[in-house]
């Protein structure tokens, strides 16, 4: 068969082992790399250098680990390393941006996924101990992968908190304890199993694991009634960089704040969180209405830009505009659909709007009562009727989880003018802007009531509305994935007219590598080079962010290409 398979190498399969192919020659405890790189290719191909390369630190890693295990037969249920024929579904299952799934992409020694706090524990002992750097993934959906991989060549482990995602609601008290693993969906579909009039803050993409969403903010169609998800946190479970558990009056003050909007991979790894739950109508209100340019699309966006943060706190109003193909005459066309969820009834909406935005023309036929649950899936999936449990389905494809993407953000304080939008419009009409959206969120209500620095999120009074930009595209599109991502920074750079300055502020959670990162000299990150980009997620919450991170942190062990630098 030689003629007619694979050559240069002649591939074969791992699992289905063959020593014909060639064996190591073993003297005196060492391998010849020589020796084994011979059917090393054939099984890995180019990979084998990775996992040669890898194998000494990840064996002396596992060693550390049963050590340190109470129960050293439980490392091979928890602990996925090459050699494991799951290490790659285990590694992708909860990889949300498809643009770090690649062969390219630096993978972990080792993926471990803790039952129990002590597994933690003994992973960052052994981290600690062998120079391994760490990276917690709770749902996967950092924006630019750093909960899975890194843009530097280093040896890393993955803490994967998959297997700790409970949540415990206390109705009575209106609180609930929710562990870091569990998404945004799980806990919104426990509190909805028990009430109708209680709900949490959080964000609209339910797959979105708690972990990462609280330690960035968390906005959705609840924060101009009561804050981001952050803001309503008011205990937590953490482990620090020596192993402790720590809660809010063991971590103190500022710590507590820190972890509270300052950005995931820090400060430590949260186990757990207690949140405050919120009063909501057993009923809410959900409107859709779209218009396209030539429904005057252009003239009703710049007006909402001024109306949209003046509505009652108990409305939440949102934009998405993207590219379609007219109904008219089948041509392209620029489309604005105006979302909204209402605290209220329809019949208390429609005449609150008639008042407040006559020309958008709401009408009872746009809209629909729901529970406040319902909401959240209407608002992400635009699918009437869809069961509560949808909410658990942690592998919901969206604009910005399973698929390859890139996306960016901004915030606005003036309103644009209709020049200004007439001039973004044609870059929607570009071949790679087929998949691309760009989604207006309203601020005003109780955002403009909380001090910037109450909290590490600093985006609060003064903007009128904030930005999120994406662009997606196809596997095999992946190639070519540059021109998609120079798209993206073509309207990022044509927006710079009409955003905030000094800085051009960002969100964290909508992690951006273009806007700067940490480099890695002797494991000390860099203040300077960091708050370039710091400022723009903070502004001047950033120097306590650094100040605590110096306190905690001071050998800057949890550290990423955006985590916050000590003063050295």
């Amino acid at each position: 068969m030689t003629p007619y398979v694979s050559k240069s190498p002649r591939e074969a399969y791992s699992n289905y082992r063959d020593l014909d192919i060639e064996a190591n020659k073993i003297n005196n405890d060492k391998e010849s790399y020589a020796e084994a790189r011979v059917w090393g290719l054939k099984y890995f191909k180019n990979n084998f250098d990775r996992i040669s390369a890898s194998a000494q630190p990840a064996e002396e890693f596992l060693r550390c680990l049963s050590l340190r295990f109470h129960n050293s037969s439980s490392i091979a249920k928890l602990v996925y390393t090459y050699h494991n024929s799951s290490y790659s579904s285990v590694l992708k299952s909860s990889a949300q941006n498809f643009r770090f799934t690649t062969p390219s992409t630096p993978t972990p020694l080792a993926i471990v996924t803790p039952f129990h706090a002590s597994h933690i524990q003994a992973t960052v002992y052994c981290c600690r101990k062998h120079g391994l750097q760490v990276r917690t993934r709770s749902g996967g959906h950092d924006f630019e992968g750093l909960s899975y991989t890194t843009a530097y060549k280093v040896p890393f482990v993955v803490i994967d908190l998959v297997n700790l995602r409970s949540v415990q609601v206390n109705v009575e008290k209106a609180t609930a304890w929710v562990e870091s693993g569990a998404t945004v969906g799980e806990l919104y579909y426990e509190i909805a199993r028990k009430t109708r009039t209680l709900a949490f803050p959080a964000g609209i993409g339910h797959t979105v694991g708690i972990g990462g969403q609280l330690s960035g903010g968390g906005y959705g169609v609840l924060f101009r009634k009561y804050g981001l998800a952050s803001d309503n946190v008011i205990d937590a479970r953490l482990i620090d960089a020596y192993g402790r558990i720590l809660d809010k009056k063991s971590m103190g003050e500022d710590l507590f704040w820190a972890i509270r909007g300052g950005g995931g991979g820090s400060f430590g790894i949260v186990l757990a969180w207690k949140v405050k739950l919120v009063p909501v109508p057993a009923n809410v209100t959900a409107c859709t209405v779209s218009k396209t340019l030539e429904q005057n699309a252009t003239k009703l966006v710049h007006q909402w830009q001024s109306i949209a943060r003046k509505f009652p706190k108990e409305i939440q109003s949102s934009i998405a505009i993207a590219r379609v193909n007219s109904s008219e005459d089948g041509k392209m066309t620029i489309q604005a659909s105006y979302g909204s969820v209402f605290l209220g009834s329809i019949d208390e909406l429609i005449p609150l709007m008639e008042e407040k935005f006559p020309e958008l023309g709401l009408v009872k036929e746009d809209c629909l009562e729901m529970s406040w649950a319902e909401s959240i899936l209407y608002s992400a999936l635009s699918i009437i009727g869809l069961p509560l449990e949808t909410l658990l389905n942690r592998t919901q494809k969206s604009a910005l989880s399973q698929t390859f993407f890139k996306a960016k953000s901004d915030f606005v304080k003036q309103p644009i003018s209709e020049s200004g939008f007439e001039g973004l419009w044609p870059k929607f009409y570009e071949d790679e802007a087929k998949s691309a959206v760009m989604v207006l969120v309203a601020y005003g209500g109780k955002m403009d009531e909380i001090p910037e620095t109450e909290y590490p999120y600093p985006h609060r009074a003064g903007n009128l509305y904030s930005i999120l930009y994406v662009v997606n595209w196809e596997e095999e599109e992946n190639k070519n994935s540059e021109k998609f991502m120079n798209w993206m920074r073509r309207v990022y750079s044509y927006m710079t007219p009409y955003v905030s300055k000094s800085p051009r502020e960002a969100y964290v959670n909508y992690r951006d590598l273009d806007i700067g990162t940490n480099k890695f000299n002797h494991d000390k990150g860099s203040y300077t080079e960091a708050k370039v980009w710091g400022l723009k997620y903070f502004k001047n919450n950033f120097d306590k962010l650094v100040h605590v991170k110096t306190k905690v942190d001071p050998q800057n062990f949890f550290k990423h290409e955006q985590s916050i630098p000590p003063l050295f």
